[in-house]
C-alpha cells in the first residue's frame, strides 16, 4: 500500500514539506556602535518608528528632509535619542539604515503598491504590523520568500563582517528527509525564556550539590560521576511530569538505576589500577573500608561475621605475599568484593533508599517552583496556560516537520552577540555563554529553516541563548561532565550512511551535535526552533531510514528497542534502523541481548576499540575546537532492524557494510596502549 503524503495545511497548521528556502542575509543594514544597544530601535506607531525631535534639530521637518525620490520610495528620516544621530526607515519595506539609503529602482506605492515592478533581486520585504499572516498561528505562516534579518543586524559593537564559512562544514542541511509521519498537534508547554533558563539552572545546580552531600556525608563517598545526569535519562523515559529536565511524575518514585551507582561504590570507589602497587592499595582500601562499614552500620550478626572473615584473610594474605603480580591483586580484590557486596549491600540499602527519595522529592518541589515562575512571567505578557490542543481527528500523512508549540512566545529580553576571535558571546544580564563561531553559524541556519513564529529574527539570540543555557544545566556542574551523552557520529560516517543507506534522519541528537536538519532531541521547548521533532520514544515514523546513537543509559536503550520493534511492526512500508550502541558485554546490557534476539535485525557487525571514533560531546565550546574527535575506547556494536520492506529498499550487504567501516576509521592510525588502562 503506497503513501499518501498530504500537499496542503491541514486544520491543525501543519505545513507541508517545501525546499530548503535560502537564508536571505540583508545587505547594507543598520549596524550599531553602542555597547548598550542590541537591535533596531523600538518602534511604537503603525509603520513601526518613533520620529525624535533631532538634538540639535537638523531642519524644521526632519522626517522629509529628504530627496522626493526617497520620499516616494517611502523613506523617511528620524532622530535616534539612544545613539544621538539620525537614522532612515522605509515605511513600505520596514528597513532600517544608519546611511543614507540608495535610491536604485523607482518604487510607487500609489501605481505598484505591492512592488511587483521593482527590483525584485531583493525580494519582497517583511511583513507589516498590520499583515493578515501574523494573526494566524504560526504554524501556518508559510516559509517567507522575504529577507531574513541578518544575525550582524542583530550583534553589539562596530558593523562585523558577514561570516566566511571557509570551514568544510560538518553538517549537510541540503538533506530533504524521508521520514514519515502522521499530523499530530502542537506540544503544549511554554516556550523558552532566558529568566526561566536562569532560574531552572540554579535549582538544579543546588539539587546537584546536595546529592554530593548526601553521598558524602551518609556514605562517605563523593556523589558518582555523570550518576545524576543517567538519573534525570533513567527518569525521562518514565517521566510524565512538566519539565524538560526535572522529572516530577515518576512510577516507581524510587530509581533503581541511582541506587545501583551509589551501591557500587560502597564502601570505596574502585577505579581500575594501573600498577601492581596501585592494586595492592585499593585491596588494601577496600578491606579497611568493609570493615569499618559492617561495624559501625546496623547490620545482621551473620552478615559482620561473613565480613569480617573475609577482610582478616584478606589481611592475613596482603601480610604473607609482598610481590605478587598485578592480576593477582586484582582477583583477590574481585573475590573479596563479591563475598562481602551482598551484605554491605543490605547495611546500607535503606540509608541509600533514603538519598533517592529526598532528591525525587525535591526534583519535584523545583518543579513546582519552576512552574510558577514560568507563568509568573508569561502572565506579564497576556499568555495564559490554556489547556492542550486535541489530536487531528483524521491525522494526514506527511513529512516529518519541526516541534510546533501551542502556547505563544511572547518578545523576549534582549541579547547581546559580540563575535571576538571566532568566538560567539551571548550575553544576557551578567552572564555570558559562549559557543565557537562555525556552531553559532550552524545555529543561525537551523533557525532559517525551521522557525516559523519569528521571520525577523527577532528572538533569534534569546532563544540560541536559553538552548546553550539549558544544556549547560544538563550536562552538570564539573569538569567534562555530561560530555558522553552528547558524543556524535563522524562526520564522513554520517556522510557514509546517508549516501549507501538513505539515511536522512538521526534519534537522538541536537541542534549543536546534529548532522542533518531533521533529528529528535530531549528538549522539544528550546530545540524545536533549531529543527527537533521533539523525543524519540514520543516520534512515531510509519516509513524512512535512520540513524541511532543513544545516550548510553541502560534503560533509555532498552525502551529505544521496544519503541523501534513496535515502529516496524505497525507499519508495511519501508522502515529502517540503524543502531549504534556500546559493545559491553560484562555483564550485557538489556539494550544489547534484545538487539541480538530481535525479529526484526537483519545484520550486526563491530567496530573494534581504538579503530573507530566519536564526535567530541562538547563539539559547540571554543576550549573543544582542536580536539573535535575522541577515539572510543570500547567496541560499538551497530545492528540493522529493518521491516521487510525497508530490507528490500536498505540492504545491508557485504560491499554496503565494508564500505561503514571504512568510513568509521580514524584519520590517524591507532594502536592500542599495551599497558591496562
Amino acid at each position: 500500500m503506497s503513501t499518501q503524503l498530504a500537499s496542503e495545511p491541514s486544520t491543525s497548521g501543519v505545513m507541508k514539506p517545501s525546499a530548503n528556502p535560502p537564508l536571505h542575509i540583508q545587505t547594507g543594514t543598520m549596524q550599531n556602535t553602542n555597547s548598550n544597544f542590541s537591535g533596531p530601535v523600538d518602534r511604537q506607531n503603525s509603520h513601526g518608528s518613533v520620529p525624535c525631535s533631532p538634538q540639535p534639530p537638523m531642519s524644521p521637518d526632519p522626517v522629509h528632509d529628504l530627496p522626493p525620490e526617497l520620499l516616494q520610495a517611502g523613506w523617511r528620516k528620524f532622530w535616534s535619542k539612544r545613539e544621538g544621530r539620525p537614522y532612515y526607515f522605509n515605511k513600505i519595506t520596514n528597513e532600517s539604515l544608519w546611511e543614507t539609503p540608495s535610491l536604485g529602482a523607482v518604487h510607487d506605492p500609489l501605481t505598484d503598491p505591492l512592488g511587483i515592478n521593482s527590483d525584485e533581486s531583493n525580494g519582497p520585504g517583511p511583513p507589516g504590523a498590520l499583515d493578515k499572516r501574523l494573526s494566524r498561528q504560526s504554524t501556518e505562516i508559510p516559509p517567507p520568500g522575504g529577507k531574513r534579518r541578518a544575525s550582524a543586524e542583530l550583534c553589539i559593537g562596530s558593523p562585523l563582517k558577514k561570516a566566511q564559512l571557509n570551514y568544510k562544514p560538518f553538517w549537510n542541511f541540503d538533506v530533504p528527509t524521508n521520514a514519515v509521519i502522521k499530523e499530530r498537534a502542537p506540544v503544549h508547554m511554554p516556550p523558552p525564556h532566558p529568566e526561566v533558563e536562569i532560574f531552572r539552572h540554579t535549582l538544579i545546580s543546588k539539587l546537584r550539590q546536595i546529592y554530593q552531600d548526601l553521598c558524602h556525608q551518609r556514605e562517605g563517598i563523593d556523589a558518582p560521576v555523570d550518576s545524576f545526569n543517567r538519573w534525570l535519562l533513567e527518569r525521562k523515559v518514565i517521566d510524565k511530569g512538566k519539565d524538560p529536565i526535572l522529572p516530577s511524575d515518576c512510577t516507581p518514585e524510587l530509581s533503581q538505576q541511582m541506587m545501583h551507582e551509589i551501591m557500587n561504590d560502597i564502601p570505596v570507589k574502585l577505579v581500575k589500577p594501573k600498577f601492581s602497587a596501585d592494586a595492592r592499595k585499593q585491596l588494601y582500601r577496600y578491606a579497611e573500608a568493609a570493615k569499618k562499614m559492617i561495624e559501625t552500620r546496623k547490620a545482621s550478626p551473620n552478615s559482620r561475621k561473613v565480613v569480617k572473615w573475609n577482610v582478616e584473610d584478606t589481611f592475613k594474605w596482603l601480610r604473607k605475599r609482598h610481590n605478587c603480580s598485578y592480576d593477582d591483586y586484582l582477583e583477590r580484590l574481585t573475590h573479596l568484593k563479591r563475598q562481602c557486596e551482598p551484605h554491605l549491600y543490605e547495611a546500607a540499602e535503606e540509608s541509600v533508599k533514603g538519598i533517592c527519595t529526598k532528591i525525587y522529592k525535591m526534583s519535584c518541589e523545583n518543579v513546582q517552583k519552576i512552574q510558577d515562575k514560568t507563568w509568573e512571567i508569561f502572565k506579564e505578557h497576556n499568555i495564559t496556560e490554556g489547556t492542550p490542543l486535541p489530536e487531528p481527528s483524521s491525522p494526514r500523512m506527511t513529512y516529518c516537520y519541526a516541534v510546533q508549540m501551542s502556547v505563544p512566545s511572547p518578545r523576549l529580553p534582549v541579547v547581546e552577540r559580540i563575535l571576538e576571535n571566532e568566538v560567539a558571546h551571548l550575553r544576557f544580564k551578567n552572564e555570558t555563554l559562549k559557543m565557537n563561531q562555525e556552531h553559532f553559524w550552524k545555529m543561525e541556519q537551523l533557525y532559517g529553516l525551521n522557525c516559523r513564529d519569528d521571520q525577523r529574527f527577532d528572538n533569534f539570540l534569546a532563544r540560541t541563548w536559553c538552548l546553550l543555557k539549558r544544556y549547560q544545566t544538563y550536562f552538570g556542574i564539573n569538569a567534562n561532565e555530561g560530555k558522553g551523552n552528547q558524543g556524535a557520529l563522524s562526520p564522513s560516517l554520517m556522510e557514509c550512511l546517508h549516501r549507501v543507506f538513505g539515511v536522512t534522519f538521526e534519534c537522538f541528537a541536537s541542534p549543536l551535535n546534529c548532522y542533518f536538519r531533521q533529528y529528535c532531541s530531549a528538549f522539544p521547548d528550546t530545540d524545536g526552533f533549531f529543527g527537533s521533532r521533539g523525543p524519540f520514544l514520543d516520534f512515531y515514523p510509519t516509513s524512512g531510514s535512520f540513524e541511532a546513537n543513544p545516550p548510553f543509559s541502560d534503560e533509555l536503550m532498552a525502551a529505544m528497542v521496544d519503541h523501534m520493534e513496535s515502529l516496524l511492526g505497525e507499519t508495511n512500508e519501508p522502515l529502517s534502523f540503524i543502531v549504534f550502541i556500546p559493545d559491553w558485554r560484562d555483564p550485557p546490557t538489556e539494550a544489547l541481548i534484545r538487539l541480538e534476539s530481535s525479529k526484526f535485525k537483519r545484520k550486526q557487525f563491530i567496530c573494534p576499540p581504538f579503530e573507530h571514533e566519536y564526535r567530541h560531546g562538547f563539539q559547540h565550546l571554543p576550549s573543544a575546537k582542536s580536539e573535535m574527535s575522541a577515539k572510543a575506547v570500547f567496541g560499538t556494536l551497530v545492528v540493522f532492524l529493518q521491516n521487510d520492506a525497508g530490507f528490500a529498499r536498505w540492504e545491508p550487504t557485504s560491499e554496503k557494510i565494508k564500505e561503514l567501516i571504512l568510513a568509521s576509521k580514524p584519520k590517524d592510525p591507532i594502536t592500542n596502549p599495551s599497558s591496562p588502562s
